[in-house]
Parts: structure tokens; C-alpha cells; sequence
């Protein structure tokens, strides 16, 4: 078959850097596993492998470079001056965890680096980007700047590509990017059901919020991605998250629903108003797009919401292939949790996926991140990827160099101490610079000017 449009997988590739600072309060992985030592080496070799899958199953994947840290910038905004060896020493003298959060590795999981608009959806028939701002944690909060850099650079060809800024840095207009995003559609170059879901309304009065995590998605600041990516009112639906779920650990929407052409696989507790939400989805996919919803909800008596945390479940990747078929890229622990297991083995029984690959992304889980948290997805026709970057785009060669480039230069094991040392520093920037060679993408960090 003709393929007029792919879904690409554009990665974030885990960094020398990579380690578990804890901070990501409702990220119940995270907390838990503050301040162990970590694996860079094995973060970004199991990453690189599960985009090599996904390459070899014939489809598109791209791969987004890792942010710079520590970021210096921000450390020298907040009064710490001198040379770069001289504000890693202050710096983690005067307040360690400051500086673990300019440390921060969650620039990996590209589901919120931005909100991506397919052009079929978009008035002015572009497709459109918005990096979030992630300023409900200072640590996603300071990503914004290198993310919105680096997708200009990919995607450059503003006939075809709309950048917009991130929405601006309040609390009011808090938003965390495509992983409280989803879109359904019968074919990706056909126009799609775009699906917001946020965890509060900033500027009411509403009592149905979590009280024991925050809610980092607002409304307002859905509706402002809305705008800004000229999407129809038809081609739009804006739901509510269950408070419940947040506060049992469900951070964002893509921990508890997961959705891919008609497809949709999601906990009861995953929306405020589940019925009525799943019910608005399946009018408008029949009236507006011909498409004939196959939602398939998971009990809290199937699987508690704990343990749909723990195994990450939701957090898999749906993808469909060239030949239309669909797999489940999945967490490997969920074979290690029986509840799990037999929930995908019954979602492989009654929606017609056609395979499951579970995959080794542990370095990332400790880290509270699964295979859908490390991709954003980009909905791009066969035109619109020819004006892309091409050297972010995964071959069998570039997958090789990529390999070699990390076990050359990644350590296997990171202590927190590690990160205030000047040489590891000088290591670090020695191996992104020879990562932009790679990817030709020129002088791209602030150590490169």
C-alpha cells in the first residue's frame, strides 16, 4: 500500500548525564529512586534498541539529541558566576539540589517536549509545533529554550512547518506537551480527532482536583494550543483527567490511556467524566471523520491504578505498520506483573493488534518514563519528511554510529557525586560535540558558541 503519511517517532536520546535526581514530585518512580546510581551507558543503548525496532518494522523514527547539563545559563540567572568549574564547585556547595534540577534528564522523554498539529488538521494546512513549558516543575521548566532550538533546526521549512513559542510561563497556562495529547483518525493523512486532557481549570472555581500531587496540565493552556495551531472546533475535544488518578501517581494522561488511528485503550479512572468523555470521542469520530471507535477500557477489578503505574502499561507504544497493521510496543515489566500481562493478552484478543514487543527500557522506568514518554509523535506526509532534517532520521548506518558513539563515551555507572566534577564536565561536552558531527546539526549547544 501507498503510504501518503507517517507517523514518525521522533525519540529523545538519553545523555552522558543521565541520573535520578528524584525530582519530579507525583512521579512515584522518580521519588523512589532518588539519588541511586545510574547507567547512562545502558539508558541510551536501550533507548537507540527501541528505536532500531521500530526502524525495522518498517517505520519512520527520528531521533532528538539530548539537552546540555548542567544548564549554566540557569544557574548563572540565579547568582552563580565564574567559569564553568567554578559554578559547578559554588553551586553544589551552596544548595546540591539546585543543582541536580539543572542536571535534570527528563529533556529525554520527548512526549513533552512539545504539542505536534498534523497539517491535515491545521487552517492553514502546516503542521504546527508548541514546546511546552513545563512550569509546574522548575526542572522540565528551564527546556523549553534548547527544545524549541532544536525542532526549528529539524524541521526548518516554514512552507511546511508553523513554530510557535511556548505558551506563556504560568501556573495558569501550566502545559506539559503531547503526553496530555492524543489524536485518532482513520488514516494519518486524513483529518483527525485531536483529544486535550487537563488536570485543572486555573481560572475557576472548580472543586474536582487532586489534593495530594498537582495537576500540571490546565485547561487554559490546552486551549491556547487549540488556538495557536488553527485546529477546527470540530476536529477538538478538551476532557478532564480523574483527580483520582493524579493522585494515585497518574502525572500525566499517557500513564492511563493510549490511543493510535481508531484505536484507544484506556483505564476506567482515566477521565473525570469517563462515560461522557468516551461517548463525546465516539460521536464526533462517526460524525466528522468516518471512523468507527474501538475503545476498549481496563478495570480498576483488571488492573488497580497502582499497578498500572508500576508496570507503566498505558505508557506503551501503539504503531501501525506499513501494511496498516498494528503492534504494542510494551514496558518488559509488564510481563513481570501477572495483572498486566493479561491485560494486553486480552486487549491482543479484542482490537485485532496484530503482535506485542515488549522492550528493556529500566534506565528510563527507574527514572518514572516508559516507551511512549520517550517519543513524539509527528504526523508527516511524504513531502513534508522529505523537508526534514535528514541526519535525525534513524538508517541502519546511523543506528551503528550511533552505538558506537555511546559505548565509546557513555559511562556505566554515574554516581550523583560525579556531576560537580570538571572533568566529567569537559567528558560530557566532548561527547555531545561529536553527537552534533553525527547528526549534522552544527553548533547547536551554548558550549559550541
Amino acid at each position: 500500500m501507498n503510504i501518503a503519511a507517517w507517523e514518525v517517532n521522533f525519540d529523545g536520546l538519553s545523555g552522558p548525564t543521565h541520573s535520578y535526581g528524584g525530582l519530579s514530585y507525583g512521579n512515584i518512580a522518580s521519588m523512589k529512586n532518588r539519588l541511586s546510581a545510574s547507567n547512562p551507558k545502558a539508558a541510551a543503548l536501550q533507548g537507540l534498541k527501541k528505536m532500531k525496532l521500530l526502524h525495522d518494522f518498517g517505520i519512520k523514527q527520528g531521533i532528538l539529541p539530548p539537552h546540555e547539563r548542567p544548564d549554566f545559563n540557569m544557574l548563572r540567572r540565579l547568582g552563580f558566576a565564574g567559569t564553568e568549574a567554578e559554578i559547578l564547585e559554588k553551586s553544589s556547595r551552596a544548595d546540591m539540589q539546585l543543582l541536580l534540577a539543572c542536571f535534570s534528564s527528563s529533556g529525554m522523554w520527548a512526549a513533552n517536549a512539545a504539542t505536534v498539529s498534523p497539517s491535515s488538521d491545521t487552517r492553514d494546512g502546516r503542521v504546527h509545533f508548541t514546546p511546552a513549558n513545563l512550569v509546574s516543575e522548575f526542572h522540565r521548566s528551564i527546556e523549553a529554550p534548547f527544545t524549541g532550538r532544536v525542532l526549528r533546526r529539524i524541521f526548518h521549512d516554514d512552507r511546511h512547518f508553523s513554530h510557535h513559542a511556548p505558551i506563556p510561563g504560568s501556573l495558569c497556562f501550566s502545559d506539559e506537551g503531547s503526553a496530555n495529547h492524543l489524536r485518532l483518525c482513520r488514516l494519518y493523512n486524513e483529518p483527525g480527532l485531536e483529544i486535550f486532557v487537563y488536570g485543572r481549570e486555573a481560572l475557576s472555581l472548580g472543586d474536582r482536583y487532586p489534593t495530594a500531587y498537582p495537576a500540571r496540565q490546565t485547561r487554559e493552556a490546552s486551549m491556547a494550543v487549540k488556538r495557536l495551531h488553527e485546529l477546527r472546533d470540530d476536529a477538538t475535544l478538551v476532557t478532564q483527567q480523574n483527580p483520582v488518578a493524579i493522585d494515585q501517581g497518574v502525572f500525566h494522561n499517557d500513564v492511563i490511556c493510549v490511543g493510535d488511528r481508531n484505536l484507544l485503550w484506556y483505564h476506567a479512572d482515566a477521565f473525570l467524566d469517563g462515560p461522557g468523555t468516551i461517548s463525546s470521542i465516539r460521536r464526533i469520530c462517526a460524525e466528522h471523520y468516518d471512523i468507527e471507535l474501538n475503545a476498549i477500557k481496563i478495570t480498576d477489578r483488571q488492573l488497580p491504578i497502582d499497578q498500572a503505574v508500576q508496570s507503566y502499561i498505558f505508557n506503551s507504544q501503539l504503531v501501525t505498520l506499513p501494511d496498516q497493521s498494528q503492534y504494542l510496543i510494551a514496558p518488559s515489566r509488564c510481563c513481570e506483573i501477572a495483572s498486566a500481562r493479561a491485560c494486553i493478552n486480552a486487549l491482543v484478543d479484542d482490537s485485532g493488534i496484530q503482535h506485542v514487543c515488549y522492550v528493556d527500557l529500566e534506565q528510563s522506568m527507574l527514572n518514572g518514563g516508559g516507551p511512549a514518554c520517550l517519543r513524539l509523535r509527528v504526523v508527516l506526509t511524504d513531502e513534508e519528511l522529505a523537508h526534514v532534517h535528514e541526519n535525525v532520521i534513524l538508517t541502519e548506518l546511523r543506528y551503528e554510529c550511533l552505538v558506537g558513539w555511546v559505548s565509546r563515551n557513555f559511562r556505566d555507572r554515574l554516581h550523583i557525586d560525579d556531576l560537580a566534577d570538571p572533568l566529567f564536565l569537559t567528558e560530557c561536552q566532548k561527547t555531545l560535540d561529536e553527537l552534533t558531527a553525527i547528526l549534522d546539526l552544527g553548533s547547536l549547544y551554548e558550549f559550541q558558541r
